[in-house]
């Protein structure tokens, strides 16, 4: 793997950077909300009509065919400026459902869902969890009949984000209850606005309603939606959860390596009860610098994912490993922000606005189990990276 940047390399990065200050957003963003949903949509359009939608997707789905280093660069220019990236509502479908279609998708559902994805025009959510399947996807009950051309769904499903501003949801459903437990599933493009699906928002502890219960009674979706084949879901599914896991998460990796570098100015300015710079704590400082050599070393893992997936045109099961440093990492960084600011890390009224600080502590819970629990990628990392026996 080449680490070293080309001069082609260093125009993108400068061309990327003088875009992002001429056009960021100068109104925060609304948080989850129709408002916050058209936010997103608006900075996305933006993205499109100006040539910087899909800096690693192929030319022919419309994207910029770059290279991921190229991308890693995008990302950092983002985390720099302090811009948007697919952390929102526009999340699922840039960095889950798109990638999926283009390595799965039938050229129908490429050319009709790909270009509506870049422009922001549609949004996705993810319905794979249920009441009593998250960690073990393998054990959903979601109910799928084929009736002609048609397969009815009847079922529900749990943690669904953003489903109340969707337009589509990537849908996992058992169409064939007699197969084992990983075989009869199959990968649906769902239409949210079919008849028989109901939303119910569900409150969290970070302040808004960005997740909910979906129901689906009855509703009939064409087979023509089924990405790969009926009843081999798992294996669209493994590659969902392949790109969520690994190029899903760069630009969450890359700005966590500048948020250390704020908390490290937030320690060299914040006074503690003893009258001491936070900075001037040992404890404070071993732990700021650790979790900033934590966050040198996911960089590097990032590095060699998109070298991998450059090479292979798919994520690799390392990306395990850098979800699970990343999540650790977060909550690392969370806490010592909270012994920074003592009782003003208490002061959040739901918002991050507030205090970002403590909404990104209570976000760090989130993504110990989004997209598989720590334990779940430690499992993988034993399975797939390490090649030891599954546990029992």
């Amino acid at each position: 793997m080449d680490l070293r940047y080309s001069e082609e390399d260093r125009l993108f990065r400068a061309r990327a950077r003088e875009w992002l200050i001429a056009n960021i957003p100068t109104e925060p963003h609304p948080g989850y909300s129709p408002a916050g949903a058209q936010y997103d949509r608006d900075w996305q359009r933006k993205l499109h009509d100006h040539g910087w939608a899909g800096v690693a997707w192929p030319k022919e789905y419309g994207g910029l065919g770059l290279s991921g280093l190229q991308q890693v660069i995008w990302y950092e220019e983002l985390a720099r400026a302090h811009a948007p990236h697919h952390i929102n509502t526009t999340y699922v479908a840039l960095m889950h459902a798109g990638p999926t279609l283009i390595a799965r998708g039938t050229e129908a559902q490429k050319a009709f869902h790909l270009p509506r994805i870049l422009s922001g025009e549609a949004l996705w959510c993810q319905g794979f969890s249920e009441p009593n399947a998250g960690s073990d996807l393998a054990a959903l009950k979601c109910r799928g009949e084929i009736d002609g051309d048609h397969i009815v769904v009847t079922g529900a499903k749990m943690w669904t984000t953003d489903a109340q501003f969707a337009d589509y949801q990537e849908l996992l459903i058992r169409t064939d209850p007699q197969e084992p437990r990983h075989k009869g599933l199959t990968w649906l493009i769902c239409d949210m606005k079919l008849p028989g699906i109901d939303i119910q928002p569900i409150r969290t502890m970070v302040g808004g309603e960005h997740v909910n219960m979906v129901f689906y009674d009855g509703v009939r979706i064409p087979i023509e939606n089924v990405v790969g084949e009926v009843n081999q879901g798992w294996s669209t599914a493994m590659a969902t959860l392949s790109f969520e896991r690994g190029l899903g998460f760069i630009g969450d990796q890359l700005e966590l390596y500048e948020r250390v570098n704020r908390a490290i100015d937030l320690a060299g300015k914040t006074r503690l009860e003893d009258g001491r710079l936070a900075i001037e704590d040992d404890g404070i400082a071993q732990r700021l610098a650790s979790i900033k050599a934590d966050c040198m070393a996911i960089k590097a893992m990032t590095l060699a994912d998109i070298a991998e997936t450059d090479r292979t045109g798919m994520p690799g099961p390392k990306g395990s490993m850098m979800k699970l440093m990343v999540t650790q990492t977060h909550k690392a960084l969370g806490e010592v922000a909270g012994e920074i600011l003592g009782w003003q890390f208490l002061d959040f009224d739901g918002h991050r606005t507030s205090n970002p600080w403590t909404y990104d502590y209570l976000w760090s819970w989130v993504f110990s189990i989004s997209g598989g629990t720590n334990e779940i990628q430690r499992e993988n990392v034993a399975d797939r990276v390490l090649g030891l026996p599954r546990a029992r």
